[in-house]
Parts: C-alpha cells; sequence; structure tokens
C-alpha cells in the first residue's frame, strides 16, 4: 500500500530505490557489494564470525562462579539461542547470495529484520529480548572487522580499503539504487557517504539548516531529514521515492507515480545540463555589478567541485570536518598542514577562506561524545569559545593555517564571536603562533582575518569589528538562530525558523551597509546565500559576495544575471521594513520585474 511521510528538504532532486535502514550505531558498517564468486567465502566469513562468539559464550558459561547471580546464566543463554537462530543465517544468506550484500551489510540488514519483528510482539518480556539480538549482532560485527574490542575507526586504513572495494564493485553491481533511512546521522557521518552506494537519504530528526542538513547539500544527492517516524514505517528493502524538492518520502510507490518521478527526474537532468553551460559566465548583473561567487567546503577534496562550477574561491572551509569522527584524537599540525595547502592548491590561486574550528551544539567531535551536561550545547561552550579554553590546540591549527598561507592566498576566520576582549584574546594568539613560527624557523604567509557575524550582539555592534578585523562574513544559519530562540536542528520548531523575520533582515542589511561605508568586504556563508530566493533580495541590500555549497552555484548565478541592482534597491528596504517580507517577496517572484 502506497503512503507518504512529510519531512524537511534539505537537498534537492529526487531519488528512487530500495530502503537500507541502519540503526545510528551501526552507521560506520562497512557497505559495498560483492561479486558473484566471492557468494561462499563471504557467508562462510559470517559463520566463523558466528562461531568465534558462540566459543566466547561458551567459555563465558564454563567459568561463571559458583555465586554468579542467575540472571548472568540465563542472559548468556539467551544469546547462544539467539545465535544459533536459523531466522537470522537464512537471512543473511539470502542478503549476501541475492543482493551481493558484504557479510557486515547482510548482518545489519537481517537484524534490522528481525528487530522490528520483536518491537511487534505483545509480549513486553519477548520485545526487551531485541536489545540482547543486538548485542549479539555487535559481537559477531567485531569478529567480521578482525576487532575484539570495538568497530573500526573511521578514517583508519581498513575503512579506508573497505570504501575504495566498494568503488570498484558498485558500478559492476549495483542494478538498484539505494537509499539510506536512519534516525539520525552525524555530520561525521555523513563524510563517509561521498563515494558510497546510496543515492539519497532519509532521517527521523534534524532541521532545514542544521549540519546534516548542510553536509547533505555537499553531497549533492536527495535527502528529507526530520520524518519523525520514517525508521520506523520504511521497512528494510521497501521502495521508496526521497523528493528533496518537496520534502516528501513515498513508501511503496504506484507504477504510475513512478511514471511521474522518472519524468521530474528526466527533467532535473536537463535543467543541471541547461545550468552547466553558466559556469565559465561571469557573475555579473544587467546593470554591470561584479558579484563574488564562493563555494563552502567540508573536506580539500570538495575543491575539485567547487572548481568545476566556476567559483572564484573558497568562502569558508568548515577546517571542523577534519576533527570529527576521530573518537576525540584531534589532528595534529603536519596533518592539519598538509589538508590546509591541499585545499589551496586544489583552487589554483584563488583564494581560500578557512574558518577555525567550530565544534559543539550538533556538531561533536565523535557521535558518542555529544555533551549531555548543558542544557543546550548551542549556547554553551563550542566555536571560538572552545578554542580560546583549549590554547594548545587552538594555536596547534594557528600554526598550520599560517604556514599553508606561504603556498597561496589563505583568509582566516573566526566563528561564534561577541565581546571584544574575545577579539583581543584571538588576535593576541595569533601573533603568538607567527611569534612561535618564527621562533622554529617556519615560512609562513600573510593572512587577512575576518570575523563571523552571526550573534545578534555582533551584529548590532559589528562597527566595533570592523575595527579590528579586514572583513566580515555573516553566518546566517545562526544568526536566524539565535535570533529567533530555534534550536536549528529541531524539527518540532523547524516551522518557525524564518530567514524572512524583519529582525533578521535588519540584522543582515545592516551589517552590509556598515561594511560597505567601511569599505570592507562582507559575504553571506550561511544557507540564504545558495537560496535562488533570496539572491535578488541579498543583491538589493548591497551583498556583493556570496558562499555556498558549490552545487547552489550555478543557480544563484542565473539569478544574478537575470539582475538589475539599481531596480531592487528600493525594493529591498521596503522588503525589510514590512511586516510580512516573505509576502512581499512572493509578489516579487510573480511578477515581470527584475
Amino acid at each position: 500500500m502506497t503512503f507518504s511521510i512529510h519531512g524537511l528538504a534539505v537537498a534537492r532532486g529526487i531519488a528512487v530505490g530500495r530502503a537500507v535502514l541502519v540503526a545510528s550505531s551501526r552507521v560506520d558498517v562497512a557497505h559495498y557489494f560483492i561479486a558473484t564468486d566471492q557468494v561462499e567465502s563471504e557467508i562462510q566469513r559470517v559463520v566463523d564470525a558466528r562461531e568465534c562468539v558462540i566459543e566466547e559464550i561458551n567459555k563465558l558459561q564454563q567459568t561463571l562462579p559458583k555465586d554468579a547471580p542467575p540472571e548472568l546464566a540465563a542472559l548468556l543463554d539467551v544469546h547462544m539461542m539467539l545465535l544459533q537462530d536459523e531466522m537470522l543465517a537464512s537471512g543473511i544468506n539470502t542478503w549476501v547470495r541475492e543482493r551481493s550484500y558484504n557479510a557486515e551489510w547482510a548482518l545489519s540488514s537481517q537484524l534490522e529484520v528481525v528487530a522490528r519483528q520483536f518491537d511487534e510482539m505483545e509480549d513486553p518480556y519477548l520485545r526487551e529480548r531485541k536489545g540482547d539480538l543486538e548485542q549479539v549482532v555487535e559481537r559477531i560485527l567485531r569478529h567480521l572487522k578482525g576487532d575484539h574490542n570495538g568497530l573500526p575507526q573511521r578514517g583508519s586504513v581498513e575503512a579506508n580499503e573497505l570504501v575504495q572495494q566498494q568503488d570498484l564493485l558498485a558500478g559492476e553491481q549495483l542494478e538498484v539504487p539505494l537509499i539510506l533511512v536512519a534516525h539520525d546521522l552525524s555530520p561525521a557521518d555523513l563524510l563517509q557517504f561521498k563515494q558510497s552506494v546510496f543515492t539519497g537519504f532519509v532521517t527521523d530528526v534534524g532541521g532545514k539548516t542544521s549540519h546534516t542538513a548542510i553536509v547533505a547539500k555537499s553531497l549533492d544527492i536527495p535527502a528529507v531529514v526530520g520524518a519523525r517516524t520514517a525508521s520506523h514505517l520504511i521497512r528494510q528493502d521497501d521502495w521508496i521515492i526521497v523528493d528533496g524538492d518537496a520534502g516528501v518520502v513515498i513508501i511503496d510507490p504506484s507504477p504510475i507515480i513512478l511514471d511521474e518521478y522518472s519524468f521530474k527526474q528526466r527533467q532535473a537532468k536537463v535543467d543541471r545540463e541547461r545550468l552547466s553551460r553558466l559556469r565559465h559566465r561571469p557573475a555579473t548583473t544587467l546593470d554591470e555589478q561584479p558579484v563574488e561567487l564562493l563555494a563552502n567546503i567540508e573536506m580539500p577534496e570538495d575543491t575539485k567541485t567547487a572548481i568545476s562550477v566556476g567559483a572564484v574561491g573558497v568562502g569558508l572551509f568548515r577546517s571542523e570536518f577534519l576533527f570529527m569522527g576521530r573518537d576525540g584524537q584531534l589532528p595534529d599540525e603536519a596533518e592539519q598542514y598538509r589538508a590546509y595547502c591541499a585545499a589551496v592548491e586544489g583552487m589554483k590561486g584563488l583564494p581560500v577562506t578557512i574558518r577555525t574550528v567550530d565544534v559543539g551544539a550538533d556538531k561533536s567531535l565523535d557521535r558518542t561524545s555529544k555533551d549531555e551536561s548543558h542544557l543546550n550545547p548551542a549556547l554553551g561552550l563550542r566555536a571560538i569559545r572552545w578554542s580560546l579554553s583549549e590554547p594548545g590546540m587552538f594555536l596547534t591549527q594557528l600554526r598550520a593555517i599560517l604556514r599553508a598561507a606561504a603556498k597561496g592566498q589563505v583568509n582566516l576566520l573566526i566563528p561564534m564571536l561577541a565581546h571584544a576582549r574575545e577579539i583581543q584574546q584571538t588576535l593576541s594568539l595569533i601573533k603568538t603562533a607567527q611569534h612561535q613560527l618564527d621562533a622554529k624557523g617556519e615560512v609562513y604567509g600573510p593572512v587577512k582575518v575576518g570575523a563571523m557575524i552571526e550573534i545578534p550582539a555582533a551584529a548590532i555592534s559589528v562597527r566595533m569589528f570592523l575595527k579590528y578585523f579586514d572583513f566580515l562574513s555573516i553566518g546566517t544559519n545562526d544568526l536566524i538562530q539565535y535570533t529567533l530562540a530555534i534550536d536549528r536542528a529541531d524539527e518540532q520548531v523547524a516551522h518557525l525558523y524564518d530567514p524572512l523575520h524583519p529582525a533578521v533582515l535588519r540584522l543582515v542589511a545592516d551589517t552590509i551597509s556598515a561594511c560597505r561605508q567601511a569599505g570592507k568586504s562582507v559575504s553571506i556563508c550561511g544557507e540564504m546565500a545558495g537560496d535562488p530566493a533570496m539572491t535578488k533580495l541579498l543583491l538589493g541590500l548591497g551583498l556583493r559576495s556570496f558562499s555556498m555549497h558549490p552545487t547552489q552555484i550555478l543557480s544563484v548565478k542565473q539569478e544574478i544575471l537575470r539582475a538589475d541592482t539599481q531596480l531592487l534597491q528600493k525594493w529591498a528596504q521596503d522588503v525589510i521594513c514590512s511586516d510580512d517580507p516573505s509576502l512581499l517577496l512572493e509578489q516579487h517572484r510573480n511578477s515581470k520585474s527584475v
């Protein structure tokens, strides 16, 4: 039976395929396809791993002390029974034989199938056995990985080999597109899927500008977040459609619906090809105002995409993604230096703006370290506050960035500043980093230093910021969050997240105006910059530098090429003075005015 689930559209496009349910704790299980001649050996891997776990539990049973609680012996008996359950074993074999899944993926998929059956049991005792099943599967997974203490970490040699293996096999084996369905995904998790077999994803939680959503856009795959009960209603291997334009997930679509969405997919492909013709055209308005279109990137390799769509530089390198998914093991100066140099060299002489590490709130350093000791992490120790509390870490990053600046034009961007003393501390540490490099005889280059305007206090006191910094960058995602007191990762209040709120527009307009008066450059690097519906309004407010995900650049450029800033200025002032800016924006969009 066909039914739909509504969520939040965060990455445009349409994906049609089979659902792959993945629990958050098993996101880093390898997903790749195997060749036909590997089927028997892959099944044998599962058998061998299961036998190892059976042997482990046998030893535990034999060495139980006489005074051990009877519940413990009963628990081991349950685990042994689950290990020998034929339904688990036969299901794994089916996934391997019929779908060419690797052993780990097959085991994880069958767990989701059996776990759903436990959820539907009426007996509370039997329902609770799902937890035992998950523990048993985790043990088998550890043996499959050759790790008896835990799963391999992202970025390890083993993990990289699996990615390479999936890249080699996916092209030959993948006939049916696959869509990832999970309760939640961290930004670090999502980075694993840049070269994965998945063509879209759906999560139960998340907001339109949460960092999970932001990374989804960089993957350039359709995605819907905040779909509430999607991971409970969708079953393993269901056919689903992810409509990233409307924020809708359709389960078990009828042939008529499939035909309709196939047409939409073909139309989207035609639109993308038409836009691609603009990549070499200068971004200039009808009244000959040049506009700078920059790229937001997460990793150095993203520069290839930025160059391919005609970005004239990197306006935001989110350096925190170098720090994530490492279980708290921070990258040293040499590793960071190599990454920053790779980004600078990848942009082929164009400027690169590196933001110092911005962790906290919905960007924890690893999946298990989300700090629940704070009532609201978004208002806690994050971004520059964390950097200033860890001066050793901060100086390491500053030295690496300064050294990379010898390779090309590098700008340094500081996030979440609000107080003069924070500004002074930060600038002092930059000087300290330079002195440390001088003392070591290390070569480093000059950098322009800029500040993010993402706290209302910073926007209101923007003239103080202009005394200290060479340029400013407006982070509209957090600016909206803090101005409207809305957690942007919380889908329950997502409908209140409004970039067109008069207070937000006034803060943005005043910041742009102050920078222009002071003769200093200003850009917007938040999601507003990449929304074509906002382009003409921002041009009318005087913005001439936009930074966004590379996938959004050509759509925004198309709007710029059709705009006349002289005609937009008065209209833009009318919008920000209106009680209902969204209404004026919609009327303008439907009219034929420039």
